[in-house]
């Protein structure tokens, strides 16, 4: 099966430190958090769609902005992420070479780019930062002419993504007179399951979707050893989970959903943080299961400044507060738009089945199920560092 998550932020600053609060969470979980609750916000607004957001891009693109920010804008933006980029840059630094490296063996790759209006003056310390920590490159665009500096940014995502995604930015959010700035992150993966689905075991089966209507859905189906578990949330409700692992190794899709179909996926949804999902791949055990697992596409093109104002990030959209003096001392900038879009496709393309793999599909007893035939969460997680490179909610294949 063949996944592939391509996902941006674009945050576009147009015109008119804290110390970190370290806690058992490694700095790359801290980060990935950050996103978990930026998506629980979105839930919130959304609970009946399709939502697709990659946790470590938003941490990406606010570590980013605190490069550029002061004052209270930077004390806000390091108070929600709870660390400061300038303390932590080598750990970062460290983190986002080994999301990317080859030893993956699947394809992750993570791009950042800043684009600056024509002629703009910006701080040295701030562009050399950006380029050590995040691999961020400066680029050029003619803000002037919208439609121009559209397809040009366009044309950067649509690269860095393989063609996935287009389209990102249309000329209407630029302001020809005041956009200053676009900050644009990239994450691409393209995986391989391990143990792979056979073509022959797609079938359309029944999903109830989240207005309670059914579909028929092709879904893929195999028999074999997965670790898998079920836990309850503080209020007692419970839920099952497994994990899918890549070929890789060092990249799974873990899956969840509640464990009794009355029971609606948002009410499990709140409980989730990067240490919940630390519980369950420390508890999961190996079982011989049938699953059964939706084939699908989705896209979801996300506004992410609601959620971040709610988080309490709230001066950077504030023209009369924002305070990016790290950026430039020559003009006062604030952010207009913090967008994001993914897309995620799924078929059975995927590795060939390992002889040790074809053996343990042949049935010896009635094995458990694990079946995805209603809402359920996901995670694509980069398990060295416990990064969650992306996570959604399908409620509709």
């Amino acid at each position: 099966m063949n996944w592939h998550f391509p996902f941006f932020l674009v945050a576009s600053v147009t015109l008119p430190s804290v110390c970190s609060q370290f806690n058992p969470l490694s700095l790359e979980e801290l980060g990935s958090d950050t996103g978990i609750q930026v998506f629980n916000q979105i839930v919130k607004s959304q609970p009946h769609d399709n939502i697709i957001i990659s946790p470590h891009g938003i941490a990406s693109v606010l570590g980013m902005l605190q490069l550029g920010a002061d004052g209270r804008t930077k004390k806000q933006l390091t108070t929600v992420m709870r660390y400061g980029v300038n303390g932590v840059g080598k750990m970062l630094k460290k983190i986002n070479k080994a999301i990317v490296s080859k030893k993956n063996k699947d394809i992750v790759t993570v791009a950042n780019a800043v684009f600056v209006k024509n002629n703009s003056k910006m701080e040295v310390p701030f562009v050399t930062r950006n380029k050590d920590v995040f691999q961020c490159e400066v680029r050029n665009a003619n803000f002037e002419d919208p439609a121009s500096a559209c397809a040009s940014i366009n044309a950067w995502v649509r690269n860095e993504t393989q063609g996935m995604i287009d389209n990102l930015l249309s000329p209407d959010l630029l302001n020809g007179a005041l956009t200053r700035l676009v900050l644009v992150n990239a994450v691409y993966f393209k995986g391989l399951w391990r143990s792979r689905f056979l073509p022959e075991n797609t079938k359309k089966r029944t999903f109830v979707a989240a207005d309670g209507k059914s579909y028929q859905v092709p879904m893929l189906a195999q028999l074999s050893v997965f670790r898998c578990g079920s836990t309850s949330t503080p209020s007692g409700l419970w839920y099952n989970f497994i994990e899918l692992p890549y070929h890789g190794e060092s990249i799974s899709m873990l899956i969840a959903l509640p464990t009794e179909s009355s029971v609606p996926l948002s009410a499990i949804v709140p409980h989730i943080s990067t240490k919940t999902i630390d519980s369950w791949v420390s508890t999961m055990v190996p079982k011989r299961v049938q699953v059964i697992l939706p084939k699908f596409t989705a896209v979801a093109q996300t506004d992410l400044k609601e959620p971040l104002k709610v988080l309490g990030i709230t001066d950077m959209f504030d023209p009369s507060k924002a305070n990016f003096a790290k950026i430039t001392r020559s003009e006062n900038l604030h952010v207009s738009h913090i967008l994001q879009k993914a897309k995620i496709e799924v078929s059975e393309d995927g590795t060939k089945a390992s002889a040790a793999t074809t053996a343990i599909l042949i049935a010896r007893s009635s094995p458990p199920w694990f079946i995805v035939d209603r809402p359920f969460l996901f995670f694509i997680r980069h398990n060295p560092t416990g990064a969650v490179l992306f996570m959604g909610q399908i409620n509709k294949p």
